[in-house]
């Protein structure tokens, strides 16, 4: 495959799933201040993803438009990594994925700023604004859960241990990378990771939670390789276009 296309919809998808994994708490959410800000993020990304999936399929040039892009691939067709897609549980485990994912949205976003690709670098400085304000309501909520009560505590760093070893998959380098610096359309991930952990040790030394020792990666869905919840995921968000082809409001 093209790097250039395979590289935005490693970021198209990252976007998009996570829009659809926070879409889930709408009428869902502790307090209702938090169904609205989660939805609007839920929001941000999906339109993000938009933007992304617009360009990916001109790049591939086979007629596909963003949403037979969103909607008519099959899973082992998407770029996400693995940490978007799994399953929310509990607040905490979504607040803490939000600070995660958001930390570094907003590292990758400053460094496509700069992109060759100048659409691309179009859609990352639109985004930047975005991602910075999910990165802080994160932060916000990880450090008034671990910091708050024994049992928020004690289920903020349960989210931290589960989901930390998934976050290799955000740094490991391969061809894809090399092809996408060359050519200076993106960064390697793994450039970011040092810049991430810069912004979210100090949100979790204030939230009072532990970082996990360094685990071997895990998950590799960024090439098409899903975990087990994957599919569920995908019937339900696909499953109007695909009971209803080529359906119109």
């Amino acid at each position: 495959m093209d790097p250039h296309l395979e590289y935005l919809l490693r970021l198209a998808d990252n976007a998009l799933i996570l829009g659809q994994r926070l879409s889930e708490w709408c009428g869902h959410a502790p307090v209702l201040e938090e169904d609205l800000a989660l939805a609007n993020m839920a929001l941000d990304l999906i339109g993000q993803a938009r933007a992304l999936l617009t360009l990916a399929g001109q790049r591939e040039g086979k007629g596909r438009d963003e949403d037979r892009l969103a909607f008519l691939r099959e899973a082992h067709e998407y770029r996400n990594v693995t940490l978007v897609e799994l399953p929310n549980d509990d607040f905490a485990r979504t607040t803490v994925r939000n600070l995660m994912m958001s930390a570094f949205n907003v590292e990758l976003g400053k460094a496509l700023c700069a992109s060759v690709d100048h659409e691309l670098a179009q859609v990352a400085q639109k985004s930047l604004k975005e991602v910075r304000y999910h990165f802080q309501h994160a932060a916000d909520w990880t450090i008034r859960l671990g910091d708050g009560s024994d049992e928020s505590h004690h289920r903020s760093q349960e989210a931290l241990d589960a989901l930390w070893p998934y976050t290799a998959e955000l740094f490991g380098r391969d061809a894809i990378d090399d092809a996408a610096e060359a050519a200076r359309i993106g960064i390697g991930w793994d450039a970011l990771e040092a810049p991430w952990r810069a912004a979210l040790d100090p949100v979790l030394d204030q939230a009072t939670l532990t970082i996990p020792a360094p685990s071997a990666p895990i998950s590799s869905g960024k090439t098409g390789r899903h975990s087990p919840d994957f599919p569920a995921l995908l019937a339900e968000m696909q499953y109007l276009q695909r009971a209803y082809p080529g359906a119109r409001w």
